[in-house]
């Protein structure tokens, strides 16, 4: 299925936003996501089943100095 994620049409295997999260290789204790234009917990992430369409921003934090 093709989603919007973080401004670019990609083609994804996950089925939902944990999944999501892993596959693109990032540390979860470290992002937050947007996804339709609300934030959503991580312990929803699980439950948050993904459909065509839908967009996706992944934000990660990153700490130094």
């Amino acid at each position: 299925m093709e989603i919007q994620l973080n401004g670019s049409i990609v083609s994804i295997s996950a089925c939902n936003m944990d999944t999501l999260v892993h596959e693109q290789g990032l540390d979860p204790r470290s992002v937050v996501v947007e996804y339709n234009n609300k934030v959503i917990p991580q312990r929803e992430w699980e439950k948050t089943i993904l459909c065509q369409g839908d967009v996706v921003e992944l934000l990660s934090f990153v700490g130094g100095g």
